[in-house]
C-alpha cells in the first residue's frame, strides 16, 4: 500500500467513527425532538410553524439564486456596451451548459430533474419524497446555465429546490403525505411570492400547478409561507424584484373587443409554444449521444442569441423595456440597432423574438441545461402582446395602451401555456400593484385558456406525466386512484390446486379454506383457471365423483388479468369491463401472485379518500 492510501485508509478509520457518533447524535435529537413536539404541540400548530420556516427558507433561496445570476451575467456582459461584443454570445451558453453538466455529473452524481415537473412527479409517483441533492443541486445548475445565456428561467428551479426543502423537513420530522405534500405547496408559494412579490398570486399558484386540493387546513399554512417569504424578500430588497409597472392608462369599454382578440391570439400563441417545443424534443430524442445533443444545442442557442440578443437569459430587462415604454432599446447592441426608429425592423424583430423564444428554451433544455418554463412564457407574452397593440396603433385600427396590452398577453400565455388562468391574472394584479387591469386579464386569460384547451388537454409541466397515467389533478378520483398502490392490496392466503388434482383432494383442500376461490396452477405456477365453490356446492358431497372428478372439469377462465405493473386506473377498468368482484394477480411471466378484489379496493379508496382530503 503507497503512503498516501495509507494516510487515506488511517485518515477515514479516524474520522468515521466521529461522524458515526455525530450522526447518531444527530438522530437521537431528531427522535427527542419529535416526541417532545407530540406532547406539546398539536399536529396543526407544528404544521403552521413548519410553513413559516418553510417561507422563510424559500425566501433566502429564491434571493440567492437569483443574484447568484445576475453576478454571473454581470461578469459576462458588463463590457457589452461596446459595439459587437455580443459575439461572444455565440459560445456562452455552450461553455455554461457544460459546466453544468460537469457539476451534476461530478458532483451530484445524479440525474437533475427540472422544477415543477420534478415536484409534480414527486407528489404523484414519489409520495412526496425529494431526494436531498435537489436541495442545491438546481440552484448551481440552473445559475450555471442561465447565467452564461441559457434561455429559460429560474422560477421552476427555486420552485424545485424549496419544493425539496419542504418535503424533506417533512421526512425529517416523520410527517404523513398529506402533510408533506401540503409543505411542498407552501414551498412552492413562498418561491412564487419571493421571486414576484405577489403573495396571493403566489397561493393561487400551489392550488392550480401543486396542490391536490384547497381546505381550510391548508389554507392558513399557505398564507403563513406565502406571506412569510414576501416578507423575507421585501426585508432585503425591498419592492423591486423582478418588474413593477404602475398603470397610467385608464381601461375603456372600446377596448374590450380587442382584448378579446388578444385572449385568441394569446391562446393561438401558447398552441405554437407547445407544439413547437414537443416537435424539437422529439428531433433532439432521436439523437442518441448528450455530448451530441449538447453541442449541436448548444451551437444553435448560442447563433440565436447573436442574433438576438434580448434571447439571452430570462429576459426580464427586455419586458421591462417594453412595458415601461421604450421599446426600440431591444434593438440595442444587436445588428440591428442602427434600424433603431423603423417601426417595421421593430415589429418585425419583436414578433421574432416571441417567436424564437420557445425555440431557444428548448435547445437550452435539450442540450442539457437546467431551468424552466416560467420566464420564456412571460417574455413571450410581453412580445406578443406589444406587436399586437403596436401593430394595431401604427395602421390605425385603433388607440390601445401598448404598456396594458403588453401585461395582459403576459397574462393569456400564463393561462394558455401553463393552464393556470387565476395564477395569471392575481399575478399581472399584483406586479402592477391594483386591479384596474381585473377586467381586460379575466377576459383575455379566460379565452387563452379556454382557446388552449380546444387542442391540449394539459400543460407543459403536466403534458409527460399525463401520458404515462402518473397525474395527480383536482379530480379527487383520479387522485385517489393514483396514490393507490396495487402491491399494498394483493391478498395471497387463497390455497392452490392443480388442474389434475381430483375432486376429493379438491374437498380436503376446501376444509382447509376461508376462501370461496381457489386459484388452478400449473407446476411451474402458471395461472391457468379457478374454481369458484358457489359454482361447484352440487358435486362436492358426491362422493361418487372423487376419484372420476378432475379440477380441470371444474375450473373456469378468469373472467380478466391484473398484471402486477397495471396502473389502479388499468385495475379498476378492468374490474368494471368484467363484471367480477375478485382477479388474479400475475408477474409479467403469467406466474399467480394472489388475487385483489373489488370491496377492498372500495375500503382502501374510501380509507385514502377520507385521511387526503380531511379537514
Amino acid at each position: 500500500m503507497s503512503k498516501a492510501s495509507d494516510f487515506i485508509g488511517r485518515t477515514r478509520t479516524q474520522v468515521d467513527p466521529y461522524l458515526r457518533e455525530a450522526n447518531s447524535k444527530w438522530s437521537k435529537s431528531i427522535v427527542y425532538f419529535n416526541e417532545w413536539r407530540r406532547d406539546h404541540l398539536s399536529e396543526r400548530q407544528f404544521t403552521y410553524l413548519l410553513a413559516i420556516i418553510v417561507g422563510f427558507l424559500s425566501g433566502i433561496i429564491a434571493l440567492t439564486i437569483k443574484n447568484t445570476v445576475h453576478v454571473v451575467e454581470l461578469i459576462l456582459t458588463k463590457s457589452f456596451f461596446q459595439r459587437y461584443e455580443f459575439v461572444l454570445y455565440i459560445i456562452y451558453p455552450l461553455v455554461g451548459i457544460l459546466l453544468a453538466q460537469w457539476f451534476i455529473r461530478k458532483v451530484v452524481k445524479q440525474k437533475v430533474n427540472h422544477g415543477i415537473p420534478n415536484t409534480l412527479h414527486a407528489i404523484s409517483k414519489k409520495n412526496s419524497l425529494v431526494r436531498k441533492h435537489n436541495l442545491y443541486s438546481s440552484i448551481v445548475s440552473a445559475a450555471l446555465t442561465v447565467g452564461f445565456g441559457g434561455s429559460v428561467g429560474l422560477e421552476g428551479p427555486t420552485v424545485g429546490t424549496t419544493s425539496a426543502w419542504g418535503a424533506n423537513m417533512g421526512t425529517l420530522f416523520k410527517l404523513p403525505y398529506k402533510t408533506r405534500t401540503l409543505l411542498i405547496g407552501c414551498a412552492a408559494s413562498g418561491a412564487m411570492a419571493a421571486l414576484f412579490n405577489a403573495p396571493i398570486a403566489a397561493i393561487v399558484f400551489s392550488i392550480e400547478v401543486i396542490m391536490l386540493d384547497l381546505t381550510t387546513a391548508s389554507l392558513i399554512p399557505l398564507l403563513l409561507a406565502s406571506a412569510t417569504a414576501a416578507i423575507t424578500s421585501r426585508f432585503f430588497v425591498g419592492d423591486d424584484i423582478l418588474f413593477h409597472f404602475d398603470i397610467n392608462e385608464d381601461v375603456r369599454f372600446s377596448h374590450i373587443p380587442y382584448y378579446v382578440g388578444l385572449g385568441v391570439f394569446t391562446g393561438i400563441a401558447s398552441v405554437f409554444f407547445y407544439r413547437t417545443y414537443t416537435s424539437i424534443s422529439k428531433i433532439f430524442d432521436r439523437m442518441k449521444r448528450q455530448r451530441s445533443k449538447t453541442i449541436i444545442g448548444g451551437t444553435l442557442l448560442g447563433l440565436l442569441l447573436f442574433l438576438l440578443p434580448p434571447l439571452y437569459g430570462e429576459g426580464y430587462q427586455t419586458i421591462n423595456s417594453i412595458i415601461e415604454g421604450r421599446p426600440f432599446e431591444v434593438l440595442a447592441d444587436s445588428l440591428f440597432e442602427d434600424y433603431t426608429g423603423n417601426v417595421f425592423v421593430l415589429l418585425a424583430f419583436v414578433l421574432g423574438l416571441g417567436l424564437l423564444k420557445v425555440v431557444a428554451t428548448t435547445l437550452t433544455f435539450r442540450a442539457g441545461g437546467i431551468g424552466g418554463t416560467f420566464a420564456p412564457t412571460l417574455f413571450m407574452g410581453a412580445m406578443f402582446g406589444f406587436f399586437f397593440a403596436r401593430s394595431i396603433n401604427h395602421f390605425g385600427l385603433g388607440e390601445l395602451p401598448e404598456s396594458n396590452f403588453t401585461l395582459v398577453a403576459m397574462a393569456g400565455l400564463m393561462a394558455g401555456n401553463l393552464h393556470a388562468p387565476l395564477m395569471a391574472i392575481f399575478l399581472i394584479a399584483e406586479i402592477t400593484g391594483g386591479y384596474e387591469l381585473f377586467l381586460p386579464l379575466m377576459l383575455t386569460a379566460s379565452i387563452s385558456f379556454l382557446t388552449v384547451k380546444q387542442f391540449i388537454p394539459h400543460s407543459i409541466y403536466t403534458a409527460q406525466l399525463a401520458r404515462r397515467g402518473e397525474l395527480i389533478t383536482h379530480d379527487k378520483d383520479q387522485a385517489v386512484l393514483t396514490l393507490m398502490k396495487l402491491h399494498r392490496e394483493i391478498e395471497t392466503d387463497f390455497l392452490t390446486v392443480g388442474a389434475y388434482d381430483k375432486l376429493g383432494e379438491l374437498v380436503k383442500v376446501i376444509s382447509r379454506s376461508k376462501r370461496n376461490l381457489f386459484p388452478v396452477l400449473d407446476d411451474k405456477r402458471n395461472f391457468i383457471g379457478v374454481v369458484d365453490l358457489n359454482e361447484i356446492r352440487h358435486v362436492i358431497f358426491n362422493q361418487q365423483l372423487y376419484e372420476t372428478t378432475f379440477v380441470h372439469d371444474l375450473m373456469n377462465d378468469a373472467p380478466e388479468y391484473v398484471r402486477k405493473e397495471d396502473t389502479m386506473d388499468m385495475v379498476m377498468n378492468k374490474f368494471e369491463t368484467s363484471g367480477a368482484w375478485n382477479l388474479p394477480v400475475l408477474d409479467d411471466q403469467g406466474h399467480y401472485i394472489g388475487f385483489v378484489s373489488k370491496s377492498k379496493l372500495f375500503s382502501a379508496y374510501r380509507g385514502m379518500l377520507k385521511e387526503f382530503y380531511s379537514e
